[in-house]
């Protein structure tokens, strides 16, 4: 019975089969939504490829409302083997005693990579692949669909079977039914209820008669629908997308819960289960237009090299990409597979030099060019501004639905406070494609700040509190309400100030009134965090000092071990000074004199990967 299937996000585990064993001929096939890589031939990437986009239609005639094409691009590897497969899968499924795979999705912000293993033995051996990407196709979504739903829908689709003329879908989990038949339900008033915070979602037992109960659930419903002509769940997920209250939503749809939950167990304890089948000879899909490139060397090795970079064998990867640019130092893939390297262990500034020389030779990856800006943003003098504004013009051009390069753009100009207007169309844009991202919420209030709209920076921020998904975000929320408060009220007393200035002054000479325009930086570059997560700690040099109004701090902190960690705090006075020596840590200002002081420094992550955390404490040593 497949639970949780995780987003892989694994460190090295176990002896790891080389992965640089040099792969047979790759082919790449490009359909109208997928791009295949694949090592075996011609004809079975044209037939992966064609499964795919069977699949996707399945989604568009079930449930015509998703989104069935991801902001990201979806690139399947399709490997003839095990023993192939065995060198690109994460490290930790190959130690001993791990269960083998079929297949897997890895889902980032930047790509979907499934991988596939063609001589799978299993009854359903791409269920993790068609499981996570039911969850990509309601990603949208997932700000009002409740978690049941959610994993329901996920789990309802995972046996899935494409074939060349038709699908079967919905086929009954016989381990399912049989632990639910042997354990108690939760009651549906709970499950309806059940969040990321909740013990049915986390502990083991609790959580394997959540999945079971919830796919289940989804099951009935939707074969109640199709059988009766109903459409109760459409309902139900029309409510929850009106923020309606979960429970009363299921009344209104369900009718009684009460009736509803003996309805429920009575069809777990049924003799027999169906299955839908829908017929895909009429689907849309022209196989004639699809596209084939046979692969180099370097580019099959590239793109492993990539593919291991995401699920994190990095050492291979780097083994892999040094190769490939040994031979060929102006390879593209390569430059931008080193940059997702180095950017993801927090080597910020090796990542903007690889993203810089990719971006250079004119990459057409919209990720490369949208981290190259960001990196270079958060780096002051590190590239031309006209270069970061190109780059993610750019990127917005090579992939129209990618929320953050537009959050960025109106970020950039709201930091020079120049093209404000343009800034706030594009934070309404980014918010409009990623709805239930807080981050780009406060991004569009910072705009309106710049612009010194105030009441209407705190509108677009009581907003982002009901989106808010976590306590944290929420908490986040209400303090850049209270920040944007004071800066308000301070900004009317300087303007009533000015007016009774002015009137005086006119009173005096008899000029016209005067008008005055108060600027106020309120434009964090970073967002401010709590400092009640896990504490980090570092010993090292203060190195690149710098302070902004109204009271932020950034800086380096260099490691004995030749390590740079980018630190800050939005608010100087919150951090905790102490002193091992003779400085007395109040005569201080850390504007001017941290710079090459020895210290041991703490911090808490923060949500902006371009630093490695906001700092909490400092203890100087000297």
């Amino acid at each position: 019975m497949i639970r949780k299937v995780l987003c892989f996000a694994f460190a090295a585990a176990g002896a790891c089969h080389s992965a640089l064993a040099a792969p047979d001929q790759w082919v790449e096939i490009r359909s109208a939504h997928f791009t295949v890589l694949t090592d075996s031939g011609e004809k079975q990437g044209r037939h992966i490829a064609d499964q795919f986009e069977r699949m996707r239609w399945v989604f568009q005639i079930l449930f015509p409302k998703a989104n069935v094409d991801p902001p990201e691009p979806i690139v399947v590897v399709a490997a003839k083997n095990e023993k192939v497969f065995d060198t690109m899968e994460p490290a930790a499924f190959l130690a001993k005693g791990q269960m083998r795979l079929g297949g897997l999705y890895v889902h980032t912000q930047e790509k979907n990579y499934i991988l596939l293993q063609l001589e799978s033995r299993y009854e359903h051996p791409f269920a993790s692949v068609y499981h996570e990407y039911t969850h990509v196709q309601f990603t949208a979504a997932s700000v009002w669909m409740p978690l049941w739903l959610n994993e329901g829908l996920a789990e309802f689709m995972q046996n899935t079977e494409i074939r060349d003329k038709d699908a079967v879908l919905g086929e009954p989990s016989v381990d399912d039914l049989l632990y639910l038949r042997q354990n108690r339900l939760i009651p549906l008033d709970v499950l309806f209820r059940v969040d990321g915070t909740s013990p049915y979602y986390h502990e083991e037992q609790k959580g394997s008669v959540f999945y079971a109960e919830s796919w289940a659930l989804t099951h009935f419903l939707m074969v109640n629908d199709r059988e009766k002509h109903t459409h109760r769940l459409d309902d139900y997920m029309t409510l929850m997308s009106h923020r309606e209250d979960p429970v009363a939503a299921a009344e209104k749809a369900f009718g009684h819960l009460k009736d509803l939950q003996g309805d429920l167990e009575d069809y777990i304890h049924s003799a027999s289960y169906k299955e839908f089948m829908l017929s895909s000879a009429a689907a849309p899909i022209d196989e004639s237009s699809y596209k084939l490139r046979t692969l180099t060397q370097l580019d099959a090795d590239a793109l492993r090299a990539d593919v291991l970079a995401y699920v994190q064998r990095n050492d291979e990867a780097r083994a892999l990409v040094d190769s490939v640019l040994k031979q060929d130092p102006n390879n593209v893939q390569a430059l931008e597979t080193m940059g997702f390297i180095d950017y993801r262990t927090r080597n910020m500034e090796e990542a903007q030099k690889w993203y810089a020389k990719a971006v250079k030779l004119d990459s057409q990856d919209y990720m490369a060019q949208y981290f190259f800006a960001m990196l270079s943003m958060a780096a002051p003098g590190t590239a031309d501004d006209k270069d970061i504004e190109a780059s993610l013009r750019t990127a917005m051009r090579l992939n129209p639905l990618f929320a953050p390069a537009y959050d960025r753009l109106a970020a950039f100009f709201a930091m020079r406070r120049e093209n404000l207007d343009e800034a706030r169309l594009l934070s309404i844009h980014a918010v409009q494609l990623d709805p239930g991202e807080v981050a780009y919420r406060m991004n569009a209030a910072n705009v309106l700040m710049a612009m010194e709209r105030f009441s209407d920076a705190i509108s677009v921020l009581q907003v982002a509190e009901k989106v808010a998904r976590n306590p944290g975000q929420v908490a986040m929320v209400q303090g850049q309400i209270e920040r944007i408060e004071s800066f308000q009220k301070e900004h009317e007393q300087a303007e009533a100030s000015a007016n009774a200035q002015n009137s005086a002054s006119n009173g005096q000479t008899g000029e016209s009134p005067g008008v005055t325009t108060t600027v106020v930086d309120v434009v964090p570059k970073h967002p401010t965090m709590l400092n009640s997560g896990p504490r980090h700690a570092a010993t090292g040099t203060i190195r690149g000092a710098v302070c902004e109004y109204p009271s932020s701090l950034e800086f380096r902190l260099e490691t004995a071990g030749g390590k740079s960690v980018r630190l800050y705090n939005n608010e100087m006075s919150e951090i905790e000074l102490t002193t091992a020596g003779r400085v007395s840590p109040g005569s201080m200002n850390p504007c001017t004199d941290f710079e090459g002081k020895e210290a041991r420094v703490q911090y808490v992550d923060s949500s902006d990967r371009t630093v490695d955390g906001q700092v909490v404490a400092i203890e100087l040593r000297k």
